[in-house]
């Protein structure tokens, strides 16, 4: 099983939106087969047959984050080692051949968001910078082609 790193918050969070999915959400796409199934004829029923889609994807997504929350791991940002990139550090990086610095947090999947300059441990770049200290070049297959991104710092 995979483990999934993440914050208190971020857990307390995602189990919020599990608890609607299973009571809101589901008693949504009920109401919404029931009135489908009410239009007549299911087997030329295009809404039934797109509300019971919908209610298959729905499950699914119910399934994965039960899954995913299953197998946390807790993070607090006072256990992260800064000698090295890894999980909820910040790291400050300049891309050698634009000559540009960025600075992103090294987040979980679940609360990647790349607007709020969060990239998943799991992402290219991520799994590429994980490991690396200050100094080091990590060099980074991504789909645009290769990069190479200097580590400028490391913290919380």
């Amino acid at each position: 099983m995979k483990v999934s790193y993440m914050t208190q918050e971020v857990y307390e969070r995602l189990m919020a939106e599990l608890d609607v999915m299973k009571t809101t959400g589901r008693k949504q796409i009920a109401d919404a087969i029931a009135t489908a199934r009410d239009k007549g004829d299911l087997s030329e029923n295009a809404e039934y047959d797109a509300a019971k889609d919908a209610q298959g994807m729905h499950e699914a997504k119910i399934n994965e984050l039960e899954k995913q929350l299953a197998n946390v791991k807790f993070l607090k940002e006072e256990d992260i080692d800064t000698s090295q990139v890894s999980i909820l550090t910040t790291v400050t990086i300049k891309n050698l051949k634009m000559n540009k610095e960025f600075t992103y947090k090294i987040v979980s999947e679940s609360e990647a968001d790349i607007s709020q300059k969060k990239i998943s441990v799991s992402s290219p770049i991520g799994e590429g910078l994980l490991g690396k200290k200050v100094g080091e070049v990590a060099t980074i297959e991504t789909p645009r082609g290769e990069m190479q991104l200097e580590i400028l710092n490391i913290t919380i």
